[in-house]
């Protein structure tokens, strides 16, 4: 597999994310680990999904994106195929996004996307490799892209019943926040404008 073309983002067969004990107290969810609680804490106060292994074996495009490289490129507004920055003009920067089940008929503006930008080059060449995006895609102008949260595993209070609950979004401002491991940064798309709708690639 040619890695130059393999999206930055993308989940590789030979990385995993870490089987790091974790722990909840009535100030939140921590690492057994004090080390590994202190590399995995961002500036923001939330813990994040411990990745180990390396880009090895074969892409996984139907899985979760790379937490670490989806945090960083969404964090730096980097583009999720080349790592560099992302391509903007006077409309703002570029998007790609799988389409929604009602696609042409979605008001786009306030996404919630996991999805980091794209550069012009990585935007036409996402869709023939990502089966996803294959399947129909949305190409955006987004002017405005503010962080508003992490999705990650929910973890209950101490006392309080119930499992830890998977994929859930937990915004910034949240009384939830110490108590979730992040996997992926979400940021809110405003003041949108759509480019153009693709239909699935054969």
């Amino acid at each position: 597999m040619d890695r130059s073309v393999t999206p930055y983002v993308t989940r590789w067969t030979g990385e995993g994310t870490s089987a790091a004990d974790v722990t909840v107290t009535a100030s939140g969810a921590t690492y057994v680990d004090p080390i590994k609680d202190a590399l995995a804490r961002d500036l923001d106060g939330a813990l994040w999904t411990l990745c180990q292994g390396e880009a090895s074996g074969k892409p996984e495009y139907a899985a979760e994106l790379h937490p670490e490289r989806q945090k960083s490129t969404m964090d730096g507004l980097l583009c999720a195929g080349c790592n560099k920055p992302a391509d903007r003009n006077g409309d703002g920067m570029l998007w790609v996004l799988p389409l929604l089940d009602d696609a042409e008929e979605s008001n786009w503006e306030g996404i919630q996307a996991a999805i980091p930008p794209m550069c012009a080059v990585c935007a036409d060449r996402a869709p023939l490799l990502c089966p996803v995006l294959r399947e129909g895609h949305v190409k955006l102008r987004v002017r405005e892209a503010e962080p508003i949260g992490v999705r990650g595993t929910l973890y209950p209070r101490p006392g309080e019943p119930g499992e830890p609950q998977e994929d859930v979004l937990v915004l910034y401002d949240s009384p939830d926040l110490p108590f979730v491991v992040a996997r992926q940064a979400v940021r809110e798309l405003r003041r949108t404008t759509v480019v153009a709708f693709a239909a699935a690639l054969p």
